[in-house]
């Protein structure tokens, strides 16, 4: 069981390195994901310990595809892994969040039979979801995450969260549109950031399907293939990624199927005002007699 002790964590496939590549005292209020976009975990640690004339970066943690955390510093030091960057009026995220590097080759371009990311290296079909990125820049390949990737990032998320009462769940996208595309769409976020942040912080929209069947799809057009078998009419959804045409939803139940959907079959769920039970309304006063009219005996 994963746990934090003098602001590191503590538990099973936790390892401590020390990166030379921080600043001073950190009170996190955001907690942001990042994918590497390189080889692998332990190229991508070596990294983030080395200084470099050009530049040094560094984050809180890295985490390997097999959900393996290799931990660079407390959560109390500031670490760099935003680079210029602001959410919500505050300029320099650095200065106020935990950085979370995920191994993963981040964007890969369609090469023949393959996908190769840009250091040269190819991945099959089945580790790349095809999507586009919810700023924009049309339909491509991103290396999908691992199953024991996103539990350990929800995990994480969940911990710090309650730990240092964070505010907010992050992508680097977030805080640095336009320049940064991490953690992309293979990544469930919205979802992540939902479950960690709880009730006390707002949940996600959810919307009934309307149409007698379906498709639930890979990314947001009818060419993309379906994820899971076509959901019926009155199917409850929660609302990830809200687009002009299409949407990503989860679908609710145990079953944590996430895709794409067209508007056009989805209708908001209404929100419910619970009644008081046991509970009479009180009777409203009696109208006061018009003029000239007779009092009742």
């Amino acid at each position: 069981m994963l746990k934090i002790e003098n602001h590191r964590f503590v538990g099973d496939k936790v390892t401590y390195r020390d990166t030379p590549n921080r600043g001073g005292k950190l009170v996190p209020r955001y907690l942001v994901f990042h994918y590497t976009a390189g080889r692998s975990a332990a190229s991508s640690v070596e990294s983030l310990c080395t200084r470099k004339p050009s530049g040094s970066a560094s984050a809180h943690i890295v985490l390997g595809r097999d959900g393996a955390i290799v931990q660079l510093a407390p959560f109390d030091v500031v670490t760099w892994h935003a680079g210029q960057s602001q959410w919500n009026g505050l300029v320099g995220l650095n200065n106020a969040s935990i950085g979370i590097e995920m191994d993963n080759a981040g964007p890969m371009n369609r090469v023949g039979t393959s996908y190769v990311a840009w250091f040269g290296k190819a991945y099959p079909d089945k580790e790349v979801m095809v999507a586009e990125h919810k700023h924009g820049g049309g339909v491509r390949g991103w290396h999908a995450y691992t199953e024991a990737q996103i539990a350990r990032a929800l995990e994480i998320a969940d911990l710090l969260v309650e730990h240092y009462g964070l505010e907010d769940v992050l992508g680097h996208e977030d805080i640095a549109r336009g320049r940064k595309q991490d953690p992309g769409p293979a990544f469930p976020l919205a979802s992540i950031r939902s479950r960690a942040l709880g009730r006390d912080h707002g949940e996600a929209p959810r919307y009934v399907v309307t149409a007698p069947s379906l498709n639930i799809r890979k990314g947001p057009d009818g060419s993309f293939e379906t994820v899971a078998p076509a959901l019926k009419k009155g199917t409850v959804v929660t609302m990830l990624e809200q687009g002009s045409r299409w949407s990503k939803v989860e679908v609710d139940g145990p079953t944590d199927v996430e895709g794409w959907v067209n508007n056009a079959f989805i209708s908001k769920q209404p929100e419910t005002v619970p009644r008081a039970v046991g509970k009479v309304p009180p009777k409203s006063p009696p109208a006061a007699p018009k003029a000239g009219a007779k009092r009742p005996r």
